[in-house]
This record gives C-alpha cells, sequence and structure tokens, in this order.
C-alpha cells in the first residue's frame, strides 16, 4: 500500500490532495483534496498576476496541507512519497508548491516525485475507473486549457508523443480574451458558456482556421471577433485601430449577445472535435480522451462525445472537478510513476516551460 500527498501550485490554484493506492492493483482511493481558488483576486485585472498568485500561494498552502492531513486522518510520517507540479506554469507559483514537497520529504525521509502538470491532466480521465477501466490503454488525448490545446499520442504511461499543439493562443486564451472583448467576467470561457446555450451558433460565420493541418491556431478567430463587433454593434470605423482608440464600450442586446457567444463557441468546438477525431483516425487508436479546464464546457463534452460514437471511438472524459487544476491528479499520475518504479531527485528543479514529450 503506498499513500501519496501531492502538491499544485502552477499557476493560481493552491491545491493538496492525499490518496492511497495498492502496489500492484489499479484500485487507488482518494483520502483527502483541497483546493484554494484565486478567481477573486485576479478577476479586476483580467488574467493572472504572478506575484499576487505567489503570494496568495505562500498564504494558503500551509492551510490546505493542514486540512488535508486532517480530513485524511493520517500522520504525516505515514505519508510513502510526496510529490508536487514541477512545471509547466509560472515560476514563482511552482517553486513553492515543489520547496515544500521537497522539504516534507527531506524531513522524513520519503521519496519525492517531481510531475508534469500535463501529464496530471493526460492521465485524469483514468482517475478511479468511474467505467472500472484504471489501466491506461493507447489513446489520443486531446488536452485543453487556459494555457494549452494539443493532441497527444498516448501509447502508455510514460510513453507520450505530442502530434498537434497550438501555434498561438490556447483555446482556453482565446475563450478569456473574447469574454473581455463583450465585456464579460473571468474567467471567460464559463461566461461565454452560459450565454451561448441560448444563443445561436450558426448567426455569425467565424472562421476555422487550420483545419487542414495538424497544430490548431485560435489567434485569428479572436482576431475575426474583434473585427466582427464594431459592425454588430452598429459602429463603424475604417481601421481597428481606429476602433481601439477609441475606448468604446460596446453594448448588445441579450439576443445578439448570446449569438455571438454561441458562434465563437462552436468555432472553437467545430476545430477541437475535427483535429481530434482525425487524429484518432491517423494513428489507428479505439479510445479518445479529453481533460484540462476547457473540458469542462459541456457542449464540448457531449459534440465530442457524438463525433466518437459516430466514429467508432470510445470516450473518455476527466469529471469536471478534475478538469480545473487540482492536487488529486497530480497525485494519481505520482501514484503510477511510483508504481512503475520512477522516482525524482531532490535536485530537480522546476522548469515553467517544462515540455510533456516531444
Amino acid at each position: 500500500m503506498k499513500t501519496i500527498l501531492a502538491i499544485e501550485t502552477s499557476c493560481d490554484e493552491t491545491a493538496v490532495a492525499i490518496l492511497r493506492g495498492r502496489d500492484n492493483n489499479p484500485d487507488h482511493e482518494l483520502l483527502a483534496s483541497e483546493v484554494a481558488s484565486q478567481i477573486a483576486a485576479h478577476e479586476k485585472y483580467g488574467g493572472i498576476v504572478p506575484e499576487i498568485a505567489s503570494r496568495n500561494h505562500l498564504l494558503y498552502a500551509p492551510r490546505l496541507l493542514d486540512r488535508t492531513v486532517s480530513a485524511a486522518k493520517i500522520d504525516l510520517s505515514k505519508v510513502d512519497a510526496f510529490a508536487a507540479t514541477s512545471g509547466p506554469g509560472l515560476a514563482s507559483s511552482l517553486m513553492i508548491g515543489a520547496s515544500i514537497a521537497k522539504g516534507l520529504a527531506i524531513g522524513f525521509g520519503k521519496s519525492y516525485l517531481a510531475i508534469n502538470h500535463l501529464e496530471g491532466h493526460l492521465l485524469s480521465p483514468f482517475f478511479r475507473g468511474v467505467d472500472h477501466e484504471d489501466e491506461i490503454r493507447p489513446n489520443i488525448s486531446l488536452i485543453v486549457s487556459g494555457g494549452h490545446t494539443m493532441l497527444v499520442r498516448v501509447h502508455a504511461l510514460c510513453d507520450y508523443q505530442v502530434v498537434a499543439r497550438t501555434v498561438d493562443d490556447a483555446a482556453g486564451e482565446a475563450f478569456d480574451k473574447v469574454a473581455k472583448m463583450l465585456g464579460l467576467g473571468y474567467p471567460g470561457g464559463p461566461e461565454i458558456e452560459k450565454l451561448a446555450r441560448n444563443g445561436d451558433r450558426n448567426r455569425f460565420d467565424l472562421p476555422r482556421s487550420m483545419l487542414g493541418s495538424e497544430n490548431f491556431s485560435f489567434s485569428g478567430l479572436k482576431t475575426a471577433v474583434r473585427y466582427l463587433l464594431p459592425k454588430v454593434a452598429g459602429l463603424f470605423y475604417e481601421t481597428p485601430e481606429e476602433w481601439r482608440l477609441t475606448q468604446t464600450p460596446y453594448k448588445f442586446d441579450e439576443r445578439v449577445l448570446a449569438d455571438l457567444c454561441a458562434s465563437f463557441q462552436q468555432a472553437i468546438i467545430d476545430v477541437l472535435v475535427t483535429k481530434t477525431i482525425a487524429a484518432a483516425q491517423k494513428y489507428d487508436v479505439d479510445l479518445v480522451t479529453v481533460s484540462g479546464g476547457v473540458s469542462c464546457n459541456e457542449e464540448l463534452r457531449r459534440q465530442l462525445y457524438e463525433a466518437c460514437g459516430r466514429n467508432g471511438f470510445a470516450f473518455k472524459n476527466a469529471e469536471p472537478w478534475l478538469c480545473t487544476d487540482n492536487a488529486a491528479m497530480i497525485g494519481f499520475a505520482a501514484l503510477l510513476r511510483l508504481r512503475a518504479g520512477f522516482e525524482s531527485h531532490l535536485t530537480e528543479e522546476i522548469d515553467p516551460n517544462l515540455a510533456l514529450a516531444t
């Protein structure tokens, strides 16, 4: 039996979790999981402020550690390994979680595991085997979040190949930026999704960029929305620059705003679904998985699930609470790695640009 304590501080969420699993059995139990959100602290800035994020991690991490240990009803000396996210992410944030986990590993004389944040997302659809299938088997995985949009060919645990990635904005980043243009709150994805439920996704013809390529691009879609807004609002400028300099707040009636959100969201979903299915066909797998914050989007899940069904692929998605940043997925990845005989050196540094695979 192995017990893992994991810490996640890659960006603006502080999270601690404790998991337990048997050495030669895929079953595992989540003993406790705590997450402290910083959305309120960053909302007024329209994005993450690294200094604020790191200060809050220093404030929240010790409290969450105490709460998680108490909820799990376990003594820290009984933990077999300590894990933390080592990248990618914000350097000042990553340093805090990694330093705490290393300190605990040294203090208790236990193993330390440095976990790639993206591997945590990648493996999260297999967490706790809700469909009684825990084994990591070959699949095409769509990881879609605020900072990352990629397709990964999964051969087995620790054997990954990135087959497509965004060449500019990630899907979640595009959601946030367009939401800001529309005067919506932060984070933008949930705001756009909520309004899109009552909108006509076919009303505005927006581009689906790079459909003929393996990689993703959402910058052109974002720019298309920027050009569209003054026309929709009844404001006409000679150039986008002239529009930008006016600082005019756009006002849309509820129907137009809902249609804008629905049309924009559908453009992103079309690209994600089309490329994911194409990759699954190209690499001859029978399973598609999806994870990451943007995969909380119910319409994306529905359309990807239906597309998999039409094309003969099984489909697995992470539970919504596992899609946003959390320590449970980091602990799960650490547990699987520990079972497979992997450990990390205490001298291993964080890497804000850590790659999942080549």
